[in-house]
């Protein structure tokens, strides 16, 4: 029996048809996803994709978070993260901190470290050349993930130098990929209430661009139930895929619920449901099928939802991230540090096959000059 035969939902139906004839799906299509109750149905779809992608396999990793600062020119009111310099409890990472911290992550059986922070401005371009040489210096094989967008633009201003040179000088002293924050909702006027000195949306893409032209991989992330409407999800997610069709450079997309704890942002909207986020992740899946990867951050959806989504479209249930401190901020209620084992047994009570990997899923980053 074929996709479309399994599908009862007459909508949806025609959505299953142009997904088995590898016929992209609309922004039409789009909003019937994403406001479908069929979600049987809409995860079938999802996880043909994700089949045909990766068969019955279920990526996590082995890794840490370092936050090397909390002091933020920005104050985004969607940002419970953030302080200024004179606030209780902020900080900068010395150098040796950073080793330290490095060093015990890696004498734990790290593979991988991802790298954020605020938009310090005493924090120069050498102090972040040097933090990643530490960092190589004491695994020379460690993948990096570092830096949003936002910084590589903040970066450039502050140092008054090109986005080309600083990413190759970064890349140069250890960056191997580029996470997805900063993307948020690309909207304009929503991006007006929660970030509104943040770069703008157009601004992300190109330098995304910028740094899938130089052969650098990232991903790309959308937050959600905040201030949105429909018609900005939508618009999102086909800017994304416009790009990738340009450029290839995406190798996976984070969608993140929104936690509203310590922020400035009420939205007198309920969390979301389980409905909510599977319609996200599963209409993700269908829509940005020329995006490998769809990672389900069990720190953001709680393990267990995080389970169900590996039966929606979802393939990365995303790392142990020792030491998380952004969503954390906000009020989510998981545990900061998950160990490999849970992370298997999760995705083995899934019925999946659990693969230990990186950020690079296997590949080697292939940066040209």
């Amino acid at each position: 029996m074929n996709l479309t035969d399994t599908i009862q939902d007459r909508a949806l139906r025609t959505i299953a048809e142009k997904v088995e004839h590898n016929i992209p799906a609309d922004q039409a299509d789009t909003r019937t996803m994403l406001t479908t109750s069929s979600i049987l149905d809409l995860g079938t779809i999802a996880q043909f994709v994700r089949r045909r992608l990766h068969g019955n396999i279920a990526f996590y990793g082995v890794n840490m978070n370092m936050n090397y600062t909390n002091i933020c020119e920005l104050r985004c009111p969607l940002c419970a993260f953030s302080c200024d310099e004179s606030d209780t409890g902020s900080y900068v990472l010395s150098l040796n901190e950073v080793r330290e911290r490095v060093e015990n992550a890696v004498a734990s059986g790290i593979d991988e470290i991802h790298i954020v922070g605020g938009l310090h401005p005493g924090l120069k371009l050498d102090y972040f050349e040097r933090m990643l040489q530490c960092i190589r210096g004491i695994k020379s094989d460690i993948f990096i993930v570092a830096f949003t967008a936002v910084e590589y633009d903040y970066f450039a201003r502050l140092n008054n130098l090109s986005v080309e040179t600083v990413l190759r000088r970064l890349i140069n002293a250890g960056v191997n990929a580029t996470p997805g924050g900063g993307a948020e909702i690309f909207s304009p006027h929503v991006r007006e209430m929660i970030a509104p000195k943040k770069i703008s949306g157009a601004r992300w893409l190109e330098i995304m661009r910028i740094a899938h032209g130089m052969g650098l991989k990232t991903n790309a992330t959308m937050l959600y139930n905040h201030q949105e409407h429909l018609d900005d999800v939508i618009d999102h997610l086909f800017r994304i895929r416009t790009l990738q069709d340009e450029t290839g450079g995406f190798k996976t997309f984070v969608p993140l619920a929104f936690h509203e704890t310590n922020t400035r942002i009420h939205a007198n909207r309920r969390e979301t449901t389980g409905y909510d986020d599977i319609r996200i992740y599963a209409t993700s899946r269908v829509v940005l099928h020329n995006v490998p990867h769809i990672k389900a951050l069990w720190m953001y959806v709680g393990e267990k939802m995080a389970q169900v989504l590996l039966n929606f479209g979802v393939d990365d249930m995303s790392g142990t991230y020792n030491d998380e401190k952004v969503v954390h901020a906000a009020g989510a209620r998981t545990a900061d540090y998950g160990s490999e084992a849970a992370l298997r047994r999760i995705i083995m009570d899934a019925g999946m096959v659990p693969q230990r990997t990186t950020a690079g899923y296997g590949a080697k980053a292939e940066v040209t000059s």
